[in-house]
Order: C-alpha cells, then sequence, then structure tokens
C-alpha cells in the first residue's frame, strides 16, 4: 500500500468503471419507470437550497441512512450540509451511514468510508484543491437515486459506487479500475455540524476473521453520544492500517503491540483512520455495515442477523420491495410530474422516527444507560415541534399499527427519561433541548382520539401530565402560575405560551374520552391561556412581563431570538391557536376582519432579506413563511370564518410556489417529513389543522383520483373533475353519493372506507361551507 499526503490522482471521469447506469442530472434513471410506488420517487428532490434532504439509500423509518457527503464544515457553517449533502457541490468526502432528512440542525454522519483507486491520502483535502485530498470530484451524471439506492462515479478514482441499505444494514459495493490497488478508508474524524474536539474517543479493532469493528462518541448535539459497528468485506484483505492522526497532545501514555501501524489489531484515540487494501480486484468489492447506539457486540449481532450472505442485488431489490410496500398505502392518478412530488413527498414523510433499537431489543435511553424494548420497537429521531402538525397524523392514518411502537417508544424514553418527562427533541434515544412546547403530547393525544390503541392509556397520561407540569422546563412554573409564560423570565414567551396552550388542550381530550375528568378540567382550563397572550389594542400574539404588562417597545415585524417569538414574528404567530379557531376569530372581530387580517397577511410586500438573521423563515408569500412550521395550518383558517373559497385560492398559491421536481424543490428544511407531510395531505384534499381532535379542514385536492387503503379491506377514495389550472374551485363536494357542505372530514368517515368527490370549477363557489354550523370544531364549540 502507498500512502500520499499530497499530490494529484489524474484519473479522468469518463475512464470509470460501470458507466452504463449514467443518468441525466434531475432525471428520473430508467429502471425507476419499472412497476411499483418506488419507481415515482425522486431523492434528490429537495438536496438543493434549504431543503436539508439526502439522496442515499435507506428503507422506511430504517436505522440506517448510507448517503454521500460533499462536506462537513465547521458548525458555524453548517446549515447548509445538514443532511451532508448539497446538489450544488462537485465532489464527494465519503459515504457515511447515518443522516438527518430535513432538519434545521444536525448532527450524525457516522462511519464515513471511501473507495479509493490508486494511491491514498489520509486527509479528505480541500473542495477547492482537486487532489488535495482523498475527496473525489463527481458528475451528477453519474448519479442514479431511486427509493433504496444510490450510485455515483468517483471521477478521480474511476470506481463505480453504489449503496443500498436494509433496516440496520448498509450495503456497499465498488467497482475499481482494473490494474489499480483497491483501497477503502474508513474515517472516524469527520461528523455532521463539525468542530475541533467533538470527536470525544473512538475505537477501531480488526478481528482474526478480518472484521472491523469500533465506537465513536461525539459531543454534538445529543452530547455524549455513543455509536459503534461492524464491517465486513466480501474479498478478504491483502494488508490494512489503523493510524491515530491526533496531534499536539501532551500524553498518548504507553505504545501498545506492534512497531507499525498496520501491525496493530487496534487502536484507540480521537482521530482515527483505517486504511483497508485489497490489491487489483478483478470483481467489485462488497461491504456491508451494521450499527448500533449500545456496543460493538451489538453491531456484530446486528450484522450476523440482518446481514447474512453476500448478494448485493438481492438486498437492493428488498429495499425497493420495501418501499413499494410503504408507498402502496395511497393509489395515486397523477400526471407523471405531480405523481413524482406526490410520492417523493409520501418517501420523505416515511424517514424518521427512525429505528434505535438493536436485534436483541436493546436501545440507548435518555439517561444514556442500556434498555431492552418488550414487544416494542423503540424508534427515536423526533422533531416533535415539527412532526406533530402533520407527520404524525398522517401516519395514525396510514399506519395505525406503527403508530403504537412510536408512542411506546415516547412512553419508554420518558420512563428513562432523568427528568421525568417525554422527548422534546431526541435522536437515539438522546435528548437535545431543541425547540419548545412538550409535544410529544399532541402526537400521543391525536392518535389515541383516532383510535389507535396497543399502548397503555394510563402510563401515557401519566407521562403527559408530567411533561406539562414538569415546572423547571421552559418556566412551565410562571405558566402554571401566571397562565403565560413571562418574557422577563424566559425568551420566546408569546410562542411558549400559545404552544403550551395548544398541548393543554389536546391532553384535555385525551383524558376526557378517558374519562379523567379531573385532568380534562384542569387541562381544559389551561387551554384558554392563550388569551392571555392576546392584545386586542394592536390586534396581535404578544409576550407579557411578570407584572402582566406587555413587552414594549413593539414591533410585529420582529423575528429572531430575544423576540417574543420562536422562529417567526407577531405576523405568523397570531393565528397559533388551532384549537380554538372560532375564539380568534371572535377575538380579532368576526369573521369579516379575520379574513381581511388573512389576507393582509398573504398579500403584504416582503423583502425576504427581512430575514436573513432567521436562516428558518423562508417560503414567504407576503408575511406567510411556508417553509417554518407555525405557518402550515393558517391557509386552512379560512374554512373556519365562511370563506373555504380562498383556503382554496391560497392552497393553489402555496403548492405553485412552494414544491418543484427539482433539488431545490423545497422552500424550507423538510423538517424530518413535515413540510412533505403538509404536501401530501393537502394534495389528496385536506388537512390536520388541530392534531387531537378526530377532524380534517377540506381544502381541494390536487391530484385527480388517490385512493387511501385504511386497512381491514377498506379504501378511502378521493376523485375530483375537471380537475386543471382552469377549474381551481370547489363548487361541490359529495361524500359516498350525498352532499357535503361542511368544511371538514371525521376521521372515522375516512377509515370507514368510501368516496370523497369533488366538482371542480373556474369561479369560486361563496356559499359552499359558508353557514357557521358548516365550520370544523373548536375549543369554543366544545365547551372549553
Amino acid at each position: 500500500m502507498t500512502i500520499q499526503l499530497h499530490g494529484v490522482l489524474p484519473c479522468l471521469l469518463g475512464a470509470a468503471v460501470g458507466m452504463a447506469a449514467l443518468t441525466p442530472a434531475g432525471v428520473l434513471h430508467a429502471a425507476t419507470r419499472a412497476e411499483g410506488h418506488a419507481a415515482a420517487v425522486d431523492p434528490r428532490i429537495g438536496t438543493g437550497g434549504d431543503g436539508h434532504t439526502f439522496p442515499g439509500a435507506t428503507v422506511p423509518f430504517g436505522m440506517i441512512q448510507l448517503s454521500p457527503d460533499t462536506a462537513m464544515p465547521d458548525f458555524k457553517h453548517a446549515y447548509k450540509w445538514a443532511a451532508g449533502y448539497q446538489y450544488g457541490d462537485s465532489s464527494i468526502l465519503g459515504f457515511s451511514h447515518t443522516h438527518f432528512s430535513g432538519s434545521g440542525h444536525s448532527d450524525l454522519g457516522d462511519v464515513l468510508v471511501m473507495p479509493i483507486a490508486g494511491d491514498v491520502r489520509l486527509e479528505p483535502g480541500d473542495p477547492a484543491r482537486p487532489g488535495s485530498g482523498y475527496r473525489s470530484r463527481f458528475s451528477h451524471d453519474s448519479e442514479v437515486v431511486q427509493a433504496g439506492y444510490y450510485a455515483v462515479t468517483l471521477g478521480d478514482y474511476g470506481v463505480r459506487a453504489e449503496l443500498t441499505a436494509g433496516r440496520r444494514i448498509g450495503w456497499h459495493r465498488y467497482t475499481f479500475p482494473a490494474g489499480k490497488p483497491a483501497h477503502v478508508l474508513l474515517d472516524l474524524r469527520p461528523s455532521i455540524y463539525d468542530y475541533a474536539g467533538k470527536v470525544l474517543w473512538s475505537s477501531l479493532r480488526v478481528h482474526a476473521d478480518g472484521t472491523v469493528t469500533g465506537c465513536r462518541t461525539t459531543r454534538g448535539w445529543a452530547p455524549g453520544r455513543e455509536l459503534c459497528f461492524a464491517m465486513r468485506f466480501s474479498q478478504p484483505m491483502t494488508s490494512r492500517e489503523l493510524l491515530n492522526r491526533e496531534a499536539d497532545i501532551t500524553y498518548k501514555g504507553f505504545k501498545g503491540p506492534g512497531n507499525q501501524a498496520e501491525d496493530r489489531d487496534a487502536q484507540d484515540g480521537r482521530a482515527l483512520v483505517g486504511v483497508f487494501d485489497f490489491g487489483k480486484l478483478k470483481q467489485p468489492l462488497e461491504v456491508k455495515v451494521a450499527i448500533s447506539p449500545v456496543s460493538e457486540a451489538n453491531a456484530l449481532a446486528n450484522l450476523d442477523k440482518d446481514g447474512a450472505g453476500w448478494d448485493f442485488d438481492a438486498r437492493r431489490a428488498e429495499a425497493k420491495a420495501a418501499w413499494d410496500q410503504a408507498l402502496a398505502v395511497i393509489d395515486v392518478d397523477a400526471p407523471k410530474t405531480a405523481k413524482t412530488q406526490f410520492y417523493t413527498a409520501l418517501y420523505h414523510a416515511m424517514l424518521s422516527p427512525t429505528l434505535s433499537m438493536d436485534v436483541n431489543g436493546e436501545y440507548r435511553g435518555p439517561d444514556h444507560a442500556v434498555h431492552k424494548a418488550d414487544g416494542f420497537e423503540f424508534h427515536s429521531t423526533w422533531s416533535l415541534w415539527d412532526v406533530y402538525r402533520a407527520q404524525q397524523p398522517l401516519m395514525v392514518l396510514l399506519n395505525p399499527g406503527r403508530s403504537t411502537d412510536f408512542i411506546r417508544s415516547l412512553i419508554a424514553a420518558r420512563e428513562a427519561s432523568p427528568f421525568g418527562i417525554l422527548p422534546v427533541w431526541a435522536y437515539q434515544g438522546l435528548e437535545t433541548w431543541c425547540m419548545i412546547g412538550y409535544h410529544a403530547v399532541p402526537v400521543i393525544a391525536d392518535a389515541y382520539i383516532k383510535g389507535v390503541r396497543g399502548f397503555d392509556a394510563d402510563k401515557a397520561l401519566q407521562a403527559m401530565v408530567a411533561s406539562a407540569t414538569y415546572a423547571p422546563y421552559g418556566d412551565l412554573a410562571d405558566y402554571m402560575k401566571l397562565g403565560y409564560v413571562p418574557i422577563d423570565k424566559e425568551p420566546e414567551g408569546a410562542s411558549k405560551t400559545l404552544e403550551y396552550a395548544y398541548d393543554d388542550w389536546s391532553l384535555a381530550q385525551m383524558a376526557k374520552a378517558m374519562g379523567k375528568t379531573d385532568v380534562a378540567a384542569t387541562f381544559s382550563k389551561r387551554a384558554a391561556n392563550w388569551r392571555h397572550a392576546w392584545d386586542p389594542k394592536t390586534g396581535f400574539m404578544r409576550a407579557r412581563l411578570s407584572d402582566g404588562a406587555f413587552r414594549e417597545p413593539f414591533d410585529p415585524e420582529a423575528a429572531g431570538y430575544g423576540s417574543d417569538y420562536t422562529e417567526g414574528n407577531a405576523w405568523q404567530y397570531s393565528w397559533y391557536v388551532p384549537q380554538d379557531v372560532a375564539g380568534l376569530i371572535a377575538a380579532m372581530g368576526g369573521d369579516a376582519r379575520f379574513v381581511a387580517k388573512l389576507d393582509a397577511l398573504f398579500e403584504a410586500k416582503v423583502d425576504p432579506s427581512h430575514f436573513k438573521h432567521v436562516e428558518d423563515i423562508t417560503g414567504l408569500i407576503g408575511w406567510y413563511a411556508h417553509g417554518n412550521e407555525p405557518s402550515h395550518h393558517i391557509a386552512y383558517l379560512y374554512d373556519y370564518a365562511g370563506a373555504p373559497w380562498k383556503t382554496q385560492q391560497r392552497l393553489k398559491q402555496i403548492m405553485d410556489s412552494q414544491y418543484a421536481p427539482r433539488p431545490d424543490g423545497l422552500s424550507g428544511n423538510d423538517d424530518l417529513g413535515q413540510m412533505s407531510a403538509w404536501y401530501v395531505f393537502t394534495a389528496l384534499g385536506f388537512y390536520p389543522v388541530t392534531p387531537g381532535s378526530d377532524e380534517y379542514a377540506i381544502g381541494r385536492p390536487f391530484v385527480s383520483r388517490a385512493a387511501i387503503h385504511v386497512g381491514n379491506g377498506r379504501t378511502f377514495t378521493i376523485t375530483a373533475s375537471p380537475l386543471d389550472d382552469a377549474h381551481p374551485y370547489v363548487g361541490a363536494v359529495t361524500l359516498n353519493g350525498k352532499p357535503l357542505q361542511r368544511t371538514y372530514l371525521r376521521h372515522g368517515e375516512i377509515v370507514a372506507g368510501g368516496e370523497l368527490h369533488f366538482t371542480m370549477q373556474a369561479e369560486p363557489n361563496r356559499d359552499w361551507g359558508r353557514a357557521a354550523t358548516d365550520r370544523a370544531a373548536a375549543m369554543s364549540h366544545y365547551g372549553g
């Protein structure tokens, strides 16, 4: 083996092996036109701009997300690379096994692997100086990106790299150019959202049979996270080196056995690199990698059970079959572009939360201890501030059995929490404390209200109450005493007051359904706390001081940390009363004034640079910011004020401007499927404005036919005609052949099966859904 620290490896892309699989950028490979729903998915949607999705291989809710990384910059400059990959980049650092999909903050990028032909460089290099390190240039023309499969040609090496995945296993197949030495480099130093000193410790070991194992502990978003792995190769190594590249440390301890790096069977340190040599290969090299959040032994057990044999093509077929099965829950008739957008959105909505449990049932809890699941599969990766709104309600509708596992995972995490509360933003079992609210509460309540069982409801309610009454969290102490979060005690007090009040309402709904009248009464009263944030003088939600006065001065356009709001301003947050829209309408002066203010929101002239200091506020239509979650329910609020035709108008405006089948086709972070779940619901024609109720606000469909297979042999079919740009408004609606005048559906009506038909027309029908009795319910209707 030759190690070269500097220099250029002049290998042209045209010399690559396996070039028959080339595709033009942005065009689905011919193989994806094969039969099956997965064929309509284009994982590159959202990989450019602010979408922050990854293009690599995974299976529904799988532990492995095996994907190329084009950069892992310092965390101060890493926002664009939250998923490790940006479509606009021209070189690949390597392929790592863990990624978030669409997050605004980030971490992961574990177990980075890079195939190398010829000389080996040990440092990643500068993407602006090709050949300065082991990274390689690539062309999008050489990429094949499908659900469960990714392939690319590494231009500097002439290596054709193919990736697929199982639930706990990442599968690689590397075809090296003839006559050049083949190597696989394993780098345990890089990390997404990287910084000096992030790796606290790592270890590498080569076993007698050639299996490579190791662990890495990092101080990232979840401090002290440990991830272990086990790796095997389809060909025997001819040699290998285990290196610790750490420099400038005062004390290294005493040297272990072996005079050279190639003599070592194990290596510990904070900057480990392994280089594994295979000589000049005449056939592709396959690599399989299992991960574990618990131990090397568990990673080996995962590899033995889930990663038997050597058949890359069979594993690729299994990954595609898993996606075909998952996506087949909805059959859609639509033009090719719309179908690609729909199934890619459904695909993105089925990536998280991820399996975080080994084959023996063990998982890592928020106490950093090892626990064992009994009768369920533990899942983590909970971006709850985002996904409670639509992504988790979509799973309740499409796969309630999966929702049962999710809820049992939330309850188990609470039982292991040192704080005794449900997760806030957790991954691989560990808590990050990112964002606000206790939004695991509406996830559980929504599932229960809609009939999901299979979990201990009493334990769930106890966990919900514990989370809603844990005084040190987000100044719940003052919230419980004053009825609001005072801005002089806690930042973003207006947002926290509003979100806590909604969470309280959802808790009350579940308690009421369980017959726990005392709990229901307590939290129904707390659900009205939104009124403490309402300022009738300015017409906006605002933060109060401890003495009850609103904080001055007040600027409804101000956003960001230090303001009254979380990732938003008064224009965006003043609509956040999903549990009591009727009460909000009354507070704003009635239907006409409410509609006028909604129009003012959408029609304002706003310079996007106004939010240049708040990365997440994107996708502006006036003050409406579709790229961030507080806006996601707003377009549906016209329904509640007797103007559903305006909901239909705004939805078309949003769908046309905020989604496109391109790498930059998402206007903001996909946020672990929330942005995509919004698209799926909206394309079907309805949306869960208020998770925790059994109602969906009706919008308008964007596909001519969709059949939702709701289980037990039942199908709920949605049809629309004529559906085109010339007929953007709903003229009439029928449910099972009978006229439907109201602007909402009940969950039970969908899961019972049947047909919802929309007759579309060119002009608005201002009478449909106008009457107060035709509007979706709200807290004022429920009586608290």
